[in-house]
């Protein structure tokens, strides 16, 4: 069998075309489903839990608030708190584009892009468990969007708060309060949020 790759008179080699794309049986050994996040964030408000209605903030970082949602329906930690804003990055889309996408969906709000700002890559599994367990949360934060946030799958979302970053609800879905706590200690003076973290594979946290 002859040799696919040819030398150009420079010496550097070519591959053909049909060569660049991975085999479709690769992804038959593992997979990650990837997840964006927007962790939509303002300035405290006197009154703690303050229930969605007023204008939406935009005001300038600190641990002041974010925005969750109360899952219901979903088949996955129905009765939690989660991120308002998140979802599956569908095929053809970048992380960044989901996001958006995500935070419109839900909340009926616009996100530039330019306003998301990388939070974390959370990298969670079960190993050796179903493909479906393999995980890759891409989050980002923002205190710009046009709109006031509102709950636009009722199926999916019981209540919609905002809620202190330093009192965050008991009932938090685990690997969203792992991100909010590092979160929260960055805003109160600690280090930065790590730039990869991973659970599920022994050592909550992971890398930093």
């Amino acid at each position: 069998m002859s040799d696919p790759t040819s030398v150009r008179e420079d010496g550097t080699t070519t591959v053909p075309l049909e060569n660049d794309r991975y085999d479709e049986r690769d992804h038959e050994r593992f997979a990650l489903v990837p997840a964006a996040y927007v962790v939509l964030r303002r300035q405290a408000r006197p009154d703690q839990w303050a229930r969605v209605g007023a204008r939406s903030g935009q005001g300038a970082p600190g641990p002041g608030e974010v925005l969750l949602q109360l899952r219901q329906n979903t088949g996955y930690r129905d009765g939690f708190w989660a991120c308002a804003a998140a979802g599956h990055v569908e095929e053809g889309e970048s992380v960044v584009e989901a996001a958006v996408r995500e935070a419109a969906e839900e909340l009926g709000v616009t996100v530039d892009p330019a306003d998301l700002r990388p939070l974390t890559v959370l990298h969670r599994g079960e190993p050796g468990g179903p493909a479906v367990e393999q995980r890759v949360d891409f989050f980002f934060e923002t205190t710009r969007w046009a709109g006031t946030p509102r709950i636009l799958e009722p199926e999916k979302a019981a209540d919609l708060a905002w809620v202190p970053l330093a009192e965050p609800p008991v009932s938090l879905v685990p690997h969203e309060a792992v991100v909010l706590d590092a979160l929260r200690v960055r805003e109160t003076g600690g280090p930065e949020v790590p730039p990869l973290m991973t659970v599920g594979f022994g050592t909550a946290g992971g890398a930093r």
